[in-house]
């Protein structure tokens, strides 16, 4: 696995607790039986296969979430059959972050896009849209502009 598609995944532990937990939830709430240690040990496993070690942090997630969470990293994510590029999946959550905000995302998100080959420029642009559409969005809800209408005007009919 390469070095820009590693990068991700120290991305992904970084990434607020809230995805984490929630792919957490998700999975406990799916999965007809508890999660077996040989699940956790295997996700585990994996991590410190994929990373080259198994960061601290991951040792504080909930044992019976990491398997749900860590597989839907590497099928979104890490994954090179997806939609996305490396590049536009860092640019993207870059500017996630930056609304949300996370410095550890930040950092982390800045980094890989730089290490997929984004430039200054192009990691600039992606804060700036970030920026601009929670403008945006700011004012068309805090005015509450009428959605009907405004889908309306914005499709040209």
């Amino acid at each position: 696995m390469s070095v820009i598609r590693i990068v991700p995944t120290v991305h992904f532990c970084l990434r607020s607790a809230s995805l984490i937990a929630a792919a957490g939830v998700f999975a406990a709430v799916l999965g007809s039986t508890p999660a077996r240690a040989d699940d956790y040990d295997a996700a585990v496993k994996d991590i410190q296969s994929t990373m080259g070690g198994v960061p601290s942090f991951i040792k504080q997630f909930p044992k019976a979430g990491l398997p749900g969470a860590w597989a839907e990293v590497k099928a979104i994510e890490l994954s090179d059959k997806t939609a996305l590029t490396p590049k536009e999946k860092s640019l993207i959550s870059l500017a996630v972050a930056a609304q949300i905000p996370c410095s550890y995302c930040i950092w982390s998100d800045t980094q890989n896009a730089k290490h997929a080959g984004a430039t200054n420029e192009e990691i600039q642009e992606a804060v700036a849209m970030a920026a601009l559409t929670r403008h945006w969005s700011t004012i068309f809800n805090g005015m509450q502009v009428d959605f009907d209408q405004f889908k309306k005007e914005m499709s040209g009919e």
